[in-house]
């Protein structure tokens, strides 16, 4: 990430059109003799559109499987439940999906506060639960059998993001945090990297999950005069607290997360995006440099999806190892099978990432974290 690109303003922001030849639509209930693979995602409320993009990717994908007949005849559905990110709601969820005997298993679940609730639910069952939308250490931890995490951890992201600000001499850094676990786990990994290199963070700005002090905590940002903002919240406050800060300081760096931003807060706040810097933990969904970008592209096309972004690309990998673990658990697959299945792979290629559950410790299939920084256009730069 060069400093150059961080500062820099743009003008226009745009998402890419696509187009191609059209798969059937996702069905909306299961036929029969279906394969359910089970989810408690937002999709409503403020990572609603998180979820929804985690949502399209996993259809995508499960759409190609289906056009040639499934996997042993046998369709795929993805049974996404909202819990508009409230934990409890979530719990119902997961509760709901495992007493449900044709869910073999849960892909995709979201948000750290939920994934802390109902993750004992799976570990006490026979489930196994592939890809949670959360990098927390806390839930990466070898007693936790039944989860398997394909996204590099929150840490890995941070430190990562940290050392490369800390590179470009920008060191008088304003940390502004969701008000919830996942906020403040990310918090205090940040401090202890900031630590490592000898820096305090100027402030510590909590940030309501609903926006609801949006305003006074960027006059708290502001007041500190930052070089840089380091900004660990998800969803759609993400958008408004950047609004709100470069409505009054234009010229101010911002530096988030992979989960920092939807594609359609970046949509909705236009020249404001441009230079943001942010952690991904994928592939650039953009660029069609790899050959699982272009697959999901594809994919995406076939279902008239004509936006792509992070959140489907990811649903679209998840996915992809479901898919490889369901084909491998043979023609009468239980929840035993998928999760020994998914257990089992190692050092998989799926063009351009690899994914790799060997590790004894933990279940973590990749470390892969990149810097892109926003042009005007809505990519990333390079």
């Amino acid at each position: 990430m060069q400093r150059r690109h961080f500062l820099a303003s743009a003008t226009a922001l745009t998402l890419p059109t696509a187009f191609g030849t059209s798969f059937a639509q996702a069905p909306t209930t299961p036929p029969g003799n279906a394969l359910i693979i089970g989810c408690s995602a937002a999709l409503t409320g403020p990572l609603g559109d998180l979820g929804k993009g985690i949502q399209r990717g996993v259809n995508a994908a499960f759409a190609e499987v289906n056009e040639k007949g499934g996997i042993n005849g046998r369709p795929l559905f993805y049974s996404l439940i909202d819990d508009a990110y409230k934990a409890e709601s979530s719990v119902d969820n997961v509760k709901q999906l495992l007493s449900n005997s044709k869910v073999m298993a849960l892909m995709g679940c979201m948000g750290t506060p939920n994934n802390t609730a109902f993750t004992p639910l799976i570990e006490a069952s026979d489930i196994v639960h592939l890809g949670p939308l959360t990098g927390a250490a806390s839930l990466r931890k070898p007693s936790i059998k039944n989860v398997f995490h394909v996204r590099a951890s929150y840490t890995d992201e941070v430190k990562r993001l940290v050392d490369n600000l800390v590179s470009m001499n920008l060191r008088d850094l304003t940390i502004a945090y969701l008000d919830n676990g996942f906020g403040k786990e990310l918090l205090q990994v940040s401090l202890d990297a900031l630590s490592e290199k000898g820096i305090k963070a100027l402030a510590q700005v909590a940030v309501a999950t609903d926006g609801k002090n949006v305003d006074s905590a960027v006059s708290e940002i502001l007041a500190s005069k930052p070089s840089a903002l380091l900004l660990f919240t998800a969803g759609n406050v993400s958008g408004v607290l950047t609004a709100a800060a470069r409505k009054v300081s234009p010229g101010l760096p911002i530096a988030g997360l992979s989960v920092t931003y939807t594609a359609a807060s970046i949509t909705q706040l236009g020249d404001t995006a441009s230079g943001i810097a942010l952690t991904m933990i994928l592939p650039d969904a953009m660029s069609a440099k790899h050959v699982i970008v272009r697959r999901y592209q594809k994919a995406m096309r076939a279902l008239d999806q004509t936006e792509f972004d992070p959140g489907s690309l990811e649903g679209y990998v998840n996915a992809q190892l479901m898919i490889e673990a369901l084909t491998k658990a043979g023609a009468n697959p239980s929840r035993s099978k998928i999760r020994d299945a998914i257990g089992d792979i190692r050092n998989l290629d799926l063009g351009g990432f690899r994914v790799d559950f060997s590790s004894p410790s933990t279940h973590v299939g990749s470390n892969y974290v990149n810097l892109g920084v926003l042009s005007r256009n809505g990519r990333f730069i390079g």
